[in-house]
C-alpha cells in the first residue's frame, strides 16, 4: 500500500509537518494553488524570552498568485532571519551542528522562489537532520484536473496512492466518500501527545519551527516526533 501526504510547502514548518512526513512514502509538495496570506507559506515561530516570534519572509501584498509564482520582495530578510537566530540559538547546545548548513542557506544564497527555498528546506532537513527515507514530489509534475477535492483526488491517482494521509485541519472541508469512491483509503494526522523537551524561555511551547527542537535535542529529535510512539 503507497500512502501519500499532499501539502503545501511551509517556510521552516513545526516538528507536525515532519511527522506527516514520516509517516508516508512519498510526500508531495502541492505549490501550484492559491497563495494565502497570514499563513505558514512564508513564515513561522521561534521561541524568544518573552513567548513566540514571527520570522516572516517578505513576499508582498498581491494576492493573485499560485505559491509556485511567489518571490522574496528582497533579499535582506535572509540576513536578517540569520542574526535572529544566531540572537536566540547560538548558545543552544546543538546550534553548532547545524549551523554551516543555515548559514550557508541564509548568507550564500539568493533566493528567487518561495516555494524552491521551503523545498530545499524541508527535503534536506527530512534527509540530513532527521534521516526520514520517503520520496519528495512536486504537484507540477502531474497534469491534474478539476477543482479542490477533485484535483486532490486527480493528483492521488496519477501517483499511485493507494492510502492518502491529511493534516487535521481539512476534515473541515474533505468529503471521505469521495476518496472511498475512488479506491483511496483516508486517515487524518493526530499531532497529540509530543513529548517536551529541554526549551529555552518556559513556558515549554509546541508550536514553533523544526529548528527549535534541532537546536535542542540535536540527533535526537527523531525520537521527540515520532520515536517516542513505539516507546
Amino acid at each position: 500500500m503507497k500512502k501519500v501526504a499532499v501539502i503545501q510547502s511551509n517556510y521552516i514548518p513545526w516538528k507536525g509537518y515532519f511527522d506527516l512526513i514520516h509517516d508516508v512514502d512519498e510526500f508531495i509538495f502541492y505549490d501550484d494553488v492559491q497563495y494565502t496570506k497570514n499563513d505558514w507559506r512564508n513564515r513561522n515561530k521561534i521561541k524568544v524570552p518573552n513567548g513566540s516570534n514571527w520570522l516572516t519572509i517578505p513576499v508582498g501584498s498581491d494576492l493573485d498568485r499560485l505559491i509556485c509564482e511567489v518571490s522574496p520582495s528582497d533579499t535582506r530578510w535572509q540576513e536578517k532571519h540569520w542574526k535572529t537566530l544566531m540572537q536566540y540559538y547560538s548558545r543552544a547546545p546543538y546550534f553548532k551542528n547545524y549551523r554551516d548548513f543555515f548559514e550557508d542557506f541564509y548568507r550564500a544564497r539568493n533566493w528567487t522562489s518561495l516555494s524552491e527555498l521551503n523545498s530545499y528546506l524541508i527535503t534536506n532537513i527530512a534527509r540530513e537532520f532527521l534521516g526520514i527515507p520517503t520520496l519528495f514530489c512536486d504537484s507540477r509534475k502531474f497534469v491534474v484536473h478539476g477543482k479542490r477535492l477533485e484535483r486532490l483526488i486527480d493528483l492521488l491517482q496519477l501517483c499511485g496512492a493507494d492510502s492518502y494521509i491529511s493534516g487535521p485541519a481539512a476534515k473541515e472541508y474533505i468529503v471521505p466518500e469521495t476518496f472511498s469512491r475512488a479506491g483511496i483509503s483516508l486517515s487524518f494526522k493526530d499531532y497529540s501527545g509530543y513529548p517536551v523537551y529541554p526549551q529555552f524561555h518556559p513556558p515549554f511551547d509546541h508550536c514553533v519551527s523544526i529548528l527549535d527542537l534541532l537546536f535542542h535535542v540535536g540527533p535526537d529529535a527523531p525520537w521527540y516526533i515520532w520515536g517516542w510512539r513505539k516507546s
